[in-house]
């Protein structure tokens, strides 16, 4: 610093410095001053042109959208949480109608059970029944609640697709409703817990002859307070993979009720399968009205004609045979699978329908094919030929009119139609179909 005295005044102090002399050596390590200080925005009138600072502060107005576009988000998020979740509660459960014993074995069980009561006289080895003569055996559903919701939907799915159903409040059951039970019926009760109050009340007054499917989300019957009341209880599970607290931090029934709801569903479906030719003709017939029925809805009985409901003839693949190696039922089986229509034809004319293939159980798919001919397989001589520009109606006339001219025995729902064209057979149906439709 330079010390001044001019005109009396006081010392003055600036910050220029003077470089006079080299640095020794030593101290050729000591870093440079810094530099002077920026100007703050107080020492110059010209900053942000005059514009206040805080003029560039975020208004009230943007703040406002910026925390309605992170609420938007925010729900978005949540959306996809739960769908998330209940898609993966299906995968699950698909996974383990996959792979689990209990889970395959009692979902086969509930279908037979329900089948059987509706074809009374169903034989293996006699396939003549009619899948329009059922009995009035029935399913109860049961359940309160969110289950007893899911339950009234089911009931509404099974009536459509021609299988029997009613809905019985296990409440209203005690007080008079239990009347409404027929000696062929088939309870279906649904609890999530396997230990509903009223279900564990009403369970002592149901016929214990009866069939009872349970379905909740117990994976094991021994861990489920239900089944030991009554043992033979046929167990279809319906688990989750997390609670639902967990997953939305409310135990409201979510997941549960959409697993629940998929698996009566299956339940539904495949019975309908087995017990009706065609599942979209009865459920057409049942359900006329809405977009559905009018998406459904067909021209006519009387301007339909036969060939418009049989299978090409080149949709039927033959069944691939081997002199080395015996034809089994499992190989009827896998060509089924593997037709496009369902049906197979052997190298001599004769078919197996997609019905009688459903109906191999366990033992026929080590049997030999010749074992099987008897119920499984229909003779080309056995086929039913009807003109292909038939009317629906007047085949269906004709049909009924020999069922009573010949008696018991001919002429029954799973009788194969031949459709001819200029003596060509060009497609197939069952006879069932052809009067379903009509």
């Amino acid at each position: 610093m330079v010390e001044q005295r001019q005109h009396g005044r006081t010392p003055v102090h600036n910050s220029e410095v003077y470089l006079l002399r080299q640095m020794p050596p030593t101290f050729s390590t000591i870093p440079p001053l810094s530099p002077p200080s920026p100007i703050t925005p107080a020492e110059d009138d010209d900053f942000c042109n005059g514009m206040p600072i805080e003029a560039l502060s975020l208004s009230q107005p943007a703040i406002a959208v910026a925390d309605e576009k992170l609420a938007v988000e925010e729900r978005l998020s949540n959306a996809v949480h739960v769908l998330s979740t209940e898609t993966t509660a299906l995968q699950n459960l698909t996974a383990l109608y996959s792979t689990d014993r209990l889970a395959r074995e009692g979902f086969n069980r509930a279908v037979e059970a329900i089948t059987r009561r509706n074809h009374p006289k169903y034989s293996r080895h006699h396939q003549h029944h009619h899948s329009r003569g059922t009995t009035d055996g029935k399913i109860v559903v049961i359940g309160v609640g969110k289950s007893g919701h899911i339950a009234k939907k089911l009931v509404a799915t099974f009536n459509s697709l021609a299988i029997q159903a009613v809905f019985l409040h296990p409440t209203e059951a005690l007080h008079g409703d239990l009347g409404q039970i027929g000696p062929r019926d088939t309870f279906l009760l649904i609890t999530f817990s396997g230990k509903t109050p009223e279900l564990l009340t009403l369970l002592p007054h149901l016929d214990k002859s009866l069939p009872l499917i349970l379905l909740t989300s117990h994976t094991r019957p021994e861990t489920c307070e239900l089944i030991k009341h009554r043992p033979d209880t046929i167990l279809l599970p319906a688990p989750i993979h997390e609670p639902e607290t967990k997953s939305f931090g409310v135990s409201a029934p979510t997941t549960s009720t959409t697993v629940a709801l998929t698996v009566g569903d299956a339940l539904a479906i495949v019975a309908s399968r087995e017990l009706h030719p065609s599942v979209a003709s009865v459920f057409a017939k049942n359900h006329p009205g809405g977009a559905i029925g009018a998406a459904l809805r067909k021209p006519s009985v009387s301007e339909k004609s036969v060939r418009g409901l049989a299978v090409g003839m080149d949709l039927i693949p033959v069944l691939e045979m081997t002199e080395d190696k015996a034809t089994t039922g499992a190989d009827v089986l896998r060509a089924g699978y593997a037709s496009p229509s369902g049906w197979v034809r052997l190298q001599t004319g004769d078919v197996i329908s997609p019905r009688r293939i459903r109906k191999l159980d366990s033992a026929d798919l080590v049997a030999s094919l010749d074992e099987l001919k008897g119920w499984l397989v229909t003779s080309k001589k056995e086929f039913v030929p009807v003109a292909a520009d038939s009317s629906v109606e007047k085949a269906a006339e004709w049909v009924l009119g020999m069922r009573v001219a010949l008696g018991d025995g001919y002429y029954e729902d799973s009788a194969i139609v031949a459709v001819m064209d200029r003596g060509e057979c060009v497609g197939l149906l069952e006879l069932g179909s052809l009067l379903e439709d009509e």
